[in-house]
């Protein structure tokens, strides 16, 4: 059965350059364009992990991390934050609100494939 992640991002080209390298890998891909869209669909499709980038329109990253993270149904779908926040204080509120790894644009793609990887693969 195919591996689904749900990326999350208000930047299109990011969200179709991620897409099409894990489609290449057999992955499935959700898309989700704001915070809010991001939680229902988390929900809804429950997938294997979630790259989920922190400045959002509607809601950040960070609440829809923690509004994850702290139910138990979805507390253990791994969540990769992917944002231009480099700052060491937004990497521990990250870490914080349950992110399981933290990368910064720009970002290398091996390095996110390979992280994704780690997460899904049984």
């Amino acid at each position: 059965m195919k591996k689904k992640v749900l990326i999350v991002d208000d930047e299109p080209d990011i969200v179709e350059s991620i897409k099409f390298n894990l489609e290449l890998e057999q992955i499935e891909c959700i898309i989700a364009c704001d915070g809010e869209e991001a939680l229902s669909k988390a929900k809804a499709e429950y997938p294997d992990l979630i790259i989920l980038d922190i400045m959002l329109p509607k809601m950040n990253g960070y609440k829809v991390s923690r509004l994850l993270k702290f139910d138990e149904s979805y507390k253990k779908i791994p969540i990769i934050m992917l944002t231009a926040r480099a700052q060491e204080a937004d990497v521990k509120l990250g870490e914080e609100t349950g992110a399981d790894e933290y990368l910064t644009k720009p970002f290398d793609m091996e390095t996110l494939i390979a992280l994704v990887k780690k997460y899904i693969e049984d």
